[in-house]
């Protein structure tokens, strides 16, 4: 089995290298990972720059682009064969409700998705790295499972793991994404010069964390699983703007 390791972090963060070395006893692993810290680049894709990949000390390949890039350049070329499972992580910290959006440990995972290829992206609750001993426990049990019984078609899972310690830890649970409220506004600070800057604002809070949701899970100290899709179609709305397109005049 040959299994492709990124995230979003960075090669050089304690969660790929847990990642990486939970994935050993698996098959043979690769990792392509951004160069520095691409948190919340989403699913972006470089197209005003070449992109190299480099070797670092520690075996792990970086590159100088976003998560998507890491896994689009390994597995459309620089590779030179199909991973059978993309994992991204383990993030230092969760990515749950809307965050999934913006976050890049899923953008990885859900390019190896588009791309026919099963995958799986890992979170830890809290930041930290805390209990990432739980979290290591919870990608092999994962992973056991999907060579076992693997999926009859290629899935896009989030998993979120609770920041307890594995005895703490009261078990798994497949989930739907939370919601939030709107984001923060943006904090407006001075340049040396004067000039206005901004900081993107927190995340809004709350809004639906009940049962069954990816929040309700954590609260409970339990693995969140959310399978995901890519389809953003509204089937939905069709019916009324088509009724909208026709009153046009």
């Amino acid at each position: 089995m040959r299994i492709l390791v990124s995230n979003d972090d960075g090669y050089f963060s304690p969660g790929i290298a847990a990642l990486a070395e939970a994935m050993r006893g698996f098959g043979e692993v690769t990792v392509v990972a951004p160069e520095a810290d691409r948190s919340g680049a989403s699913n972006s894709l470089t197209l005003d720059r070449p992109l190299y990949v480099r070797k670092a000390s520690s075996g792990f390949f970086y590159v100088n682009g976003t998560p998507t890039d890491c896994v689009h350049v390994a597995v459309t070329g620089f590779l030179g064969f199909r991973p059978d499972l993309v994992v991204s992580g383990i993030n230092n910290g969760q990515n749950v409700a809307e965050d999934t959006l913006y976050s890049g440990t899923v953008a990885a995972a859900m390019e190896g998705f588009l791309l026919g290829i099963p995958s799986i992206a890992f979170s830890l609750a809290d930041r930290g790295f805390d209990h990432l001993d739980t979290a290591v426990h919870v990608v092999q049990r994962l992973v056991t499972g999907f060579l076992q019984k693997p999926f009859n078609e290629p899935k896009l899972l989030n998993v979120n793991i609770p920041s307890v310690s594995l005895g703490s830890m009261q078990g798994y649970e497949i989930c739907r994404l939370g919601r939030r409220h709107v984001a923060q506004p943006v904090i407006e600070v001075a340049s040396p010069r004067g000039e206005p800057m901004y900081w993107v604002g927190a995340p809004g809070g709350i809004r639906d964390a009940g049962p069954g949701t990816d929040f309700h899970a954590l609260a409970h100290a339990k693995v969140a699983i959310t399978p995901l899709r890519v389809d953003l179609g509204d089937a939905a709305a069709h019916v009324a703007l088509d009724d909208w397109l026709q009153s046009l005049p």
